[in-house]
């Protein structure tokens, strides 16, 4: 992960220009990555939703937590002169949390909660499929697909939510997406809310996709909002590193 630090740009504008209900002076003061906090507390927005981005961004980048909960702490006092409360707090170090554990599964092959192989695992499978496809002369988009299912809790749920409980949503789904595809298939995770399988373009592909479905509307997954979908790969390995990314942030 790369070195974290919160040097800002300056720009010529007139320093009573607003921007986002912030200031100028006051938006090119704050943290690197807290546009988006300053711009909640001074517009009434959703803080927490704000801290939350904000945390996955700033562990990206390579961030201590105890640098994001300083840089968290500085907005605060810029725009209202004070600390963040506790709701704040708790968003952006479990937003940070989450994304360093992304990180750290896709040092990995396998995601140690669910057992789903990791992105990086899913890239390295994808480009053998494209190694194969220039061997045997038949385009990676007519001979393989991701098979992409969605498990999704939306808004303040979301950040309430245990990372245990959501690791075992998950799991349920990675077993639904293995008894369905059990050809020895790899099956991974995209980010917090996603698995991809990769499969062969079968000719009952749908009807398995279908059955899929079913299986996982079945399950016991709350309140979470269900999408499972066939993706097509594109003509290139580095077409198909770009969609799993889109697929992962998504």
């Amino acid at each position: 992960m790369a070195m974290f630090t919160f040097t800002r740009r300056r720009s010529d504008p007139d320093p009573d220009t607003r921007a986002g209900g912030l200031s100028l002076d006051v938006r090119e003061s704050l943290p690197l990555r807290f546009e988006a906090v300053g711009e909640a507390l001074v517009s009434d927005g959703d803080v927490s939703a704000a801290c939350h981005v904000v945390g996955r961004d700033v562990a990206r980048d390579g961030a201590a937590l105890g640098e994001a909960l300083s840089g968290l702490r500085t907005t605060f006092a810029l725009v209202h002169g004070i600390d963040p409360p506790f709701d704040a707090t708790q968003a952006l170090s479990v937003a940070w949390s989450e994304a360093t554990l992304e990180y750290l599964h896709d040092l990995s092959c396998e995601d140690p909660l669910t057992g789903l192989t990791s992105l990086a695992h899913v890239r390295t499978r994808l480009a053998e499929v494209y190694r194969d496809a220039e061997l045997t002369d038949m385009p990676v988009r007519t001979s393989h697909a991701l098979v992409v299912v969605e498990v999704r809790i939306q808004g303040r749920a979301l950040l309430e939510e245990h990372q245990f409980t959501r690791a075992l949503r998950m799991v349920q789904v990675a077993e639904a997406l293995r008894a369905v595809f059990s050809g020895g298939e790899t099956i991974g995770r995209l980010g917090l809310h996603r698995a991809v399988g990769v499969v062969r373009r079968a000719p009952d592909l749908g009807t398995s996709v279908t059955l899929l479905r079913e299986f996982i509307s079945d399950l016991d997954l709350g309140d979470a909002d269900l999408r499972v979908w066939i993706e097509g790969l594109p003509g290139t390995p580095e077409s198909a590193t770009r969609l799993l990314d889109d697929l992962a942030r998504g």
